[in-house]
């Protein structure tokens, strides 16, 4: 235990925290500060200029990380017939209709993201205040209601990266494993952030990007420069 502490003393050390870093330069310092026994996720938070209370000011989307995100992801579909044929043959783990959307209801959770075609919404609807809350309910604008079940099962796979704004104005995602070369957090890192500049809402004014922190997750921020992410 002690030589665990001097190791996370030793990467809390290594960071300067008055300093912002380039988005290599950051990638390089945080797969360094990974010292758990297991695969660390590296994580990315981005503090924006917004309040999401306002719908004219919400930043959601998705993004697909270039090198994957090191995390198998676990699919569950709705949909019927060919569509569900479908969603099983691109690799979905739970497929179904009504059955589905009970097993849910009782407690069912081994799934980490949901998709169904849009005449399957109205089965889906009811489980909002169960899906709701975990941020999985299938929406167009993430492209998890949609016919092509195929595509959208596919890139849930390869490691698309769904965001949406918290109420104090950080969106945060978990891009990459601290196995991952820091060439490749980096570029995953900079896809996110081009992402989430892309989704700069109507509504935002002033500075919108305010601050960006990288990390491992147990192991120090680490600030990345603004001029990154202007």
């Amino acid at each position: 235990m002690a030589k665990q502490t001097k190791r996370k003393q030793a990467a809390v050390e290594a960071v300067d925290r008055t300093k912002h870093y380039s988005v290599e330069e950051a990638a390089t310092l945080v797969k360094s500060c990974a010292i758990g026994k297991f695969d660390e996720t590296i994580e990315i938070a981005i503090n924006l200029g917004v309040d999401p209370r306002h719908a004219d000011q919400m930043v959601r989307g998705s993004v697909a990380m270039p090198n994957g995100t090191g995390k198998d992801v676990r699919v569950a579909v709705f949909a019927r017939d060919a569509k569900a044929d479908e969603a099983k043959a691109a690799g979905a783990e739970l497929v179904g209709a009504e059955e589905l959307a009970e097993a849910i209801q009782n407690g069912e959770s081994g799934f980490d993201r949901v998709i169904a075609t849009p005449d399957m919404m109205g089965v889906v609807g009811r489980l909002g205040k169960v899906l709701g809350p975990r941020g999985l309910m299938p929406n167009p604008k993430l492209g998890t209601v949609t016919a092509d079940i195929d595509a959208a099962v596919k890139a849930a796979k390869a490691g698309e990266v769904q965001f949406r704004v918290e109420k104090a104005g950080v969106v945060h995602a978990g891009i990459g494993k601290a196995s991952f070369d820091s060439a490749k957090i980096a570029e995953n890192a900079s896809a996110f952030i081009d992402a989430i500049r892309k989704a700069r809402p109507s509504g935002a004014k002033g500075t919108y990007i305010k601050k960006i922190t990288l990390s491992s997750t147990m192991g120090p921020g680490v600030f990345i420069e603004d001029s990154s992410a202007a």
